[in-house]
């Protein structure tokens, strides 16, 4: 979160006490400044050319803790002049990394893989006090992290090519794959570390040098991320790191036809944005954007289980997760049984501060995510549809930017709450009576990333998945990203796949060679 003021005078010494121990874990970690009420410092917060340095002009901005309303520290405010110097030294990292052997860069992949798990601690409480989240589910987020750099050092060794058997006698049909070039990352704050490493892991893994902007929000656990990669041998320009409002640095990079291919997580018209600026120089396109997932519920399902299990999945990092489930249909014969049994789960859920291990659920990264989250709610209700659960800002903590896990019952299909993405604690709950009309307005909205299925007959589940029109689909469980699965969307959702052996070929060019022997 950006702001332009200094810190409040008031605030609560145990929260004082826990930023000072991650001020100390920041300061090891990464040349990212940090206050503890001193005036702020300039900060020399980019990456470029293996070098941290301080944006061209001396610009910086303010980062803030969401649960405190805190500044935390500053970050560099990246320039075109900074751009044009990522670029040019990512050209060069390009020239020596994409000769690299491959079981070469396999071992430096690992390295950074063992660099980033050695320092999970330090990087997860920079993730919850950047953002918010829970301390536990930043360390789940950190080890889902190495774990994916872990799983590319691998598929390094992977990128076969093909021999393909000539028409004639004479000659020789060859399918070699090369890095496709530079490539341009930008991520949304909410997995700040887990997103952008979906991104430096393959393009390392494939022979690329890459230029990273992370969410303003969250430049400190990204740029975390980027000492880990130096520190375990990736050579100067390979990885570079801008930090700071992106239309201080987007244009730049999406003019340059320097660079080859554009990777983006993030919101759909954003997304469509990108797209457009790409065609000026046809650069590669990866875009994984919003979603809206719809949960299917059968009636033959235990619902007290399978509504315990849908609300830890849905308050998961206070519901700002792409795929995280939002609007449940339910089978009209077990509808209210499972919205009593998923209220008092999220009844029970506690709201604070993510840096108390006791707390489930953080606040929403920033101000105007609680804002549009409120009048989401107050939208649907005054549709018709019933709160039942949450609904308003919790009276403790009293700052911050919280708000109570919600559910909303029966509100009709036209209100915002159910075809715009609520990236926030609140689910929308409703029954049906037939599968097909289940089905019908599951798939009815234009996203298409991840969807949802709870039954215990194995002809439902085939039958319910192979109708969902989504990239993922998952049966009784919500695990929807793994290092070694794709991940993906459809229809407005996106496009490419990241992680598993899918997620590296969007980072390759295939070339067809056909030699023929002179006689």
């Amino acid at each position: 979160m950006m702001v332009r003021t200094g810190p409040t005078e008031t605030t609560c010494q145990p929260i004082l006490s826990a930023i000072c121990c991650c001020v100390q874990a920041m300061i090891r970690l990464l040349p990212y400044q940090t206050t503890t009420g001193r005036a702020m410092e300039t900060s020399r917060a980019l990456l470029i050319g293996g070098r941290w340095q301080a944006a061209a002009d001396g610009a910086a901005y303010e980062v803030v803790n969401p649960a405190t309303e805190e500044v935390i520290g500053s970050a560099a405010q990246a320039g075109a002049p900074d751009v044009k110097a990522a670029i040019a030294a990512a050209e060069v990292g390009l020239a020596s990394w994409r000769r690299t052997n491959p079981w070469v860069r396999s071992r430096v992949i690992r390295r950074i893989s063992q660099i980033v798990e050695e320092r999970r601690e330090e990087i997860a409480r920079l993730v919850t006090i950047e953002v918010g989240k829970p301390i536990e589910q930043s360390r789940g987020e950190v080890q889902a992290t190495w774990e994916l750099f872990d799983w590319f050092a691998d598929e390094t060794r992977r990128i076969y090519g093909q021999v393909i058997e000539p028409r004639g006698t004479s000659g020789h049909q060859t399918v070699t794959f090369e890095p496709v070039g530079i490539v341009a990352a930008f991520t949304a704050w909410n997995f700040p570390v887990l997103l952008m490493s979906r991104k430096i892991a393959p393009a390392l893994a494939a022979g690329c040098s890459i230029i990273c902007r992370p969410a303003e929000e969250a430049p400190g656990a990204v740029l975390a991320i980027a000492r880990c990669c130096l520190d375990a041998g990736v050579p100067p320009g390979v990885v570079n790191v801008l930090t700071g409002l992106p239309n201080a640095i987007t244009p730049a990079i999406m003019a340059s036809p320097k660079v080859r291919k554009v990777t983006f997580t993030g919101s759909i018209p954003v997304g469509q944005m990108l797209m457009r600026q790409a065609a000026d120089t046809v650069k590669r396109v990866t875009m994984e954007l919003g979603g809206h997932a719809p949960v299917i519920v059968h009636d033959d399902v235990d619902v007290t289980a399978a509504a315990h299990l849908s609300a830890v999945a849905k308050f998961r990092n206070a519901g700002q997760v792409c795929a995280s489930p939002t609007r449940f249909y339910v089978h009209e014969s077990r509808v209210e049984a499972f919205a009593a049994a998923f209220s008092a789960r999220a009844a029970a859920l506690k709201v604070g501060d993510g840096l108390d291990p006791a707390n489930d659920v953080g606040p929403l990264t920033t101000r105007r995510r609680r804002e549009a989250v409120e009048a989401m709610v107050e939208d649907a209700v005054a549709a018709g549809g019933k709160l039942a659960v949450g609904g308003r800002r919790p009276a403790q903590p009293n700052r911050g930017w919280f708000y109570e896990p919600t559910a909303v019952v029966g509100a009709p299909e036209g209100a915002r709450l159910m075809t715009e993405e609520p990236f926030g604690p609140v689910a929308a709950i409703s029954g049906f009576s037939r599968v097909e009309e289940a089905l019908e307005r599951a798939n009815g909205l234009e996203f298409g990333l991840a969807a949802y299925v709870f039954t215990n007959s194995l002809k439902r589940a085939h039958e319910t998945s192979e109708a969902l029109q989504a990239g993922v689909v998952c049966v009784n469980t919500y695990v929807a990203a793994l290092a070694e699965t794709p991940f993906g969307g459809t229809k407005q959702s996106g496009f490419g796949r990241e992680g598993g052996a899918l997620g590296i070929r969007d980072y390759l060019d295939a070339k067809f060679t056909n030699m023929a022997f002179l006689q």
